[in-house]
């Protein structure tokens, strides 16, 4: 929450908020990962087969921009946390690997979507 809550105060225009990202999207092109430094990760134990069941009390759905971060569940409990280097932002990102690709979705550490809900 500490890091969702000092993203949310950074007001400076930077390159790695040109695009919003408000809900689980691909990597935008636009976006250099190497301002990105990864500081700390919502996977619990990387030997223990993570939990794909998603957290939608409401209603809403992985592409929603309204949808928890709920960090016991699927996709933020296989996330890394960045914070941009340059203005301090936080992102969650993590791989997505389908039958035959891979792809990094990122979306903001928002404060207001974050839930400590159990599993």
């Amino acid at each position: 929450m500490k890091l969702a809550l000092s993203s949310a105060a950074v007001s400076a225009k930077c390159s790695c908020s040109s695009v919003p990202l408000l809900a689980w999207q691909s990597l935008p092109t636009s976006l250099d990962l190497a301002q990105l430094a990864e500081v700390g990760t919502l996977v619990e134990d990387p030997y223990e087969e993570p939990t794909f069941k998603e957290y939608h009390p409401k209603g809403t759905r992985y592409e929603s921009e309204d949808a928890p971060i709920a960090p016991r569940y699927y996709p933020a409990n296989l996330s890394q946390v960045l914070r941009c280097q340059v203005c301090g932002r936080h992102y969650l990102r993590y791989n997505e690997a389908g039958g035959y690709f891979t792809e990094l979705r990122m979306r903001a550490l928002r404060p207001e979507l974050l839930v400590d809900a159990a599993p």
